[in-house]
């Protein structure tokens, strides 16, 4: 098994023992009776002129262990907010990433930018349980999805107001990517089998996207001139992680990622 198998298979597992305690048609039941006129703000906030920066809360993941042992999620995510970020991406994978539902479901209501739970999506439930906590996106990874399950995915997202982040890896991944329909295409710089790294990765797919779809490059962004020229490829959004969480001071290197800082 790869890693990404790994972290899917538990989260089937964390998803079948949730519904032990908050049955599939209640969770449901709970996220059709939330508002569904959202006006996708993840979305808009990604369609702004300029590139448009997810800043993520993150406290450790499978291929750097710990990053944060301090960890004032609250504060970090009032931080990005009051730098400019258009959006948070929240990991709530408790095993390797160390997240929490809590926290998203914290971040959610303490900030009023638009919060992605960042998560391996691999069950319906998960979907409407995001609605529940206060996101306003959910990520679909193709590489752990068949075509009818995104397809299935994607629908149920927009039937909640709930954006779809769907992520791809490789030119097949994208080609799949595309057919979900309103999915805001996304290119993980980062092989999720085994965790290399390899920037270029969006560079060299966005040739595949159409200009009306919004593109989003994710991982492994690390320096303004790494930004620069996903900017001039056309990219709309970076997902920024690690970079940041190492950060002492998250807003001085989002001004000098984004280049404020000369």
């Amino acid at each position: 098994m790869t890693i990404l198998d790994t972290l899917a298979a538990h989260a089937r597992t964390r998803t079948e023992q949730n519904k032990l305690q908050l049955p599939l048609e209640e969770i449901r039941k709970l996220a059709l009776s939330m508002n569904a006129d959202t006006g996708f703000p993840f979305e808009k906030a990604l369609a702004q002129q300029g590139m448009s920066f997810i800043c993520e809360v993150k406290k450790a993941s499978p291929s750097k262990g710990l990053i944060a042992p301090d960890f004032p999620y609250l504060q970090i995510a009032r931080e990005y907010e009051a730098a400019g970020a258009a959006a948070i991406s929240c990991l709530t994978e408790p095993d390797f990433f160390m997240g929490s539902d809590e926290y998203l479901r914290e971040i959610a209501v303490e900030v009023k930018i638009p919060v992605l739970r960042k998560d391996f999506t691999v069950d319906p439930y998960m979907i409407y349980e995001a609605k529940a906590m206060g996101a306003s996106a959910v990520l679909l990874i193709c590489a752990i999805l068949s075509d009818e399950e995104l397809a299935e995915y994607g629908k149920i997202a927009r039937s909640l107001g709930l954006s779809a982040l769907v992520e791809a890896h490789d030119e097949r991944e994208v080609e799949r990517a595309l057919k979900v329909e309103h999915g805001i295409i996304g290119v993980n710089n980062r092989d999720l089998r085994n965790f290399t790294v390899d920037c270029n990765n969006s560079v060299r797919l966005r040739k595949l996207v159409p200009r009306d779809r919004l593109f989003v490059s994710e991982s492994g962004i690390r320096t303004p001139e790494d930004i620069e020229i996903l900017r001039s490829n056309g990219t709309d959004a970076v997902l920024i992680g690690e970079t940041l969480m190492r950060s002492p001071d998250k807003a001085a290197e989002l001004r000098r990622l984004r280049g404020d800082e000369k």
